[in-house]
């Protein structure tokens, strides 16, 4: 199988949402999610994501008017503290908390040493880990920045005033973005007959989940079979592996490469899986990043 593009998407041409710096995020993947929402008729009334982590898809898809509402699901209790401070009614106190805060080593060490006794004071420190460590890794063992951008150590990747932007932002959008915490599989299997909605679905990798994430160990064939039944229509995001492959054709899904750039810049194949990804293959034909259908809309920063 040949990759259906012949470039990974240029990052920097995307809008970077999320206040997560968040291992395996999808910022890349955004001109596809709008080609594919766009694909089913938009707006489409709600936006599924059931392994939400940094939430850069579901984001887009509220701030550009691709969808009237999200759902966004993470069973990482951290995680799932930062989105319902984002999302609660003490999001701006908590944005100029984030912008004040000054990131040096012994401030951050103070703060890892602690423990939080509410959700925002959970929802901050897992914010300063996630922009202090290496590859924003929130799973245990993970090391911070030591060196890190021109000698900046910690602070490499805490930008207090864009944060706080972020953060403002979905607080702006609050009403039409919505948390649980819960497992993805099991809340695919509640909702698998809902109407006028899509699903994107990005769970934890077979092989870098394990370092990556708390909640690593998924049952994929289970996955799968969840999601073959979904009445609606979904996307899929994988790592390229056989065991995937394997599961997508005994689902009778189809599977496409696309191009990405790690954190590394190191050029991967990650694969897009589908019940029909014609959209996918017309978008293929155009230089992506470059043609003005896909040009990013200036309502947000």
């Amino acid at each position: 199988m040949q990759s259906i593009a012949t470039k990974a998407i240029n990052v920097a041409t995307v809008p970077q949402l999320s206040p997560f710096r968040y291992p395996g995020g999808k910022t890349w993947l955004i001109p596809w999610i709008r080609a594919w929402l766009r694909s089913l008729g938009t707006p489409l009334h709600c936006l599924v994501e059931p392994f939400a982590g940094g939430g850069a898809v579901s984001l887009a898809s509220v701030y550009e008017g691709l969808v009237d509402q999200a759902v966004l699901i993470e069973r990482d209790e951290a995680i799932g503290a930062v989105w319902r401070t984002l999302l609660g009614p003490k999001a701006e106190g908590f944005a100029d908390r984030v912008g004040a805060f000054r990131c040096t080593p012994a401030e951050v060490e103070e703060l890892l040493a602690s423990t939080p006794k509410k959700v925002a004071d959970r929802a901050f420190q897992t914010l300063v880990i996630n922009r202090t460590r290496y590859g924003g890794i929130l799973a245990p063992g993970a090391a911070l920045f030591k060196h890190g951008e021109n000698g900046r150590g910690v602070s490499s990747r805490w930008y207090p005033e864009t944060l706080r932007r972020r953060i403002l932002a979905v607080a702006a959008h609050r009403e039409r973005l919505r948390f649980i915490r819960g497992d993805g599989i099991a809340y695919l299997h509640k909702v698998s007959q809902m109407k006028d909605a899509a699903f994107y679905i990005d769970p934890p990798y077979t092989v870098a989940g394990r370092r990556l994430y708390k909640y690593s160990d998924i049952d994929h064939d289970e996955l799968f079979e969840t999601v073959s039944q979904l009445r609606c229509d979904f996307l899929m995001t994988y790592d390229n592996a056989e065991e995937i492959r394997s599961l997508a054709l005994k689902h009778r899904l189809e599977v496409e490469e696309v191009p990405m750039k790690s954190t590394k810049h190191e050029l991967k194949l990650e694969l897009l899986i589908g019940r029909d990804l014609a959209w996918a293959r017309e978008m293929s034909s155009l230089e992506l990043g470059q043609n003005a259908l896909f040009e990013v809309p200036q309502t947000y920063g």
